[in-house]
C-alpha cells in the first residue's frame, strides 16, 4: 500500500475517532452544554490515534526511550496547533453559520482534511525529519 493511501486511511480513521468521541460527549451531556468539552475530547482522542499511526506506519519512527518519545509527542502536538486552528475554524464556523450539530460535524471533517494535509508536511519537516532522511 502506498504512503499516500496509508496516510489517507489513517486520517479518515482519526477523523472518525474524533467525531465519534465528540458525538458521545454531546449525547451524554446534551448538545448545547457540551460544545467545548466535546471538541476538546474529540481533538485529544484523534491526536493520540493519529500520533501512534503516523509514528509507526508513516514515518517508521522509533524513539530512543520514553523521554525521546515524550519530546517527539510534544513537538507533534505543537505542530498540530496550527492545524487545529484550521480544523476548529471550520467546525466553529459551520456551527455558527448553520446552528446545527450535523453541519458542525461537516465543518469538522473539512477542517480536519485540510489540517491533516498541512500536518503531514509539518511533521515530515520538523517532527520526524530524522526518521525520513
Amino acid at each position: 500500500m502506498s504512503l499516500v493511501s496509508k496516510y489517507l486511511i489513517f486520517a479518515l480513521l482519526a477523523t472518525a475517532v474524533n467525531i465519534a468521541c465528540q458525538d458521545l460527549v454531546v449525547r451524554t451531556a446534551g448538545e448545547h452544554a457540551s460544545l467545548w468539552p466535546s471538541v476538546l475530547a474529540g481533538t485529544a482522542a484523534g491526536l493520540l490515534v493519529k500520533y501512534y499511526l503516523d509514528k509507526k506506519y508513516i514515518f517508521a519512527f522509533e524513539a530512543d526511550g520514553v523521554l525521546h518519545d515524550s519530546r517527539t509527542f510534544l513537538l507533534y502536538t505543537a505542530m498540530g496547533l496550527l492545524t487545529t486552528a484550521v480544523f476548529w475554524g471550520f467546525e466553529f464556523g459551520f456551527d455558527w453559520l448553520f446552528d446545527s450539530k450535523e453541519m458542525r460535524y461537516v465543518g469538522a471533517v473539512i477542517g480536519l482534511g485540510i489540517g491533516y494535509l498541512l500536518k503531514y508536511f509539518l511533521d515530515r519537516r520538523f517532527v520526524f525529519a530524522t526518521a525520513v532522511d
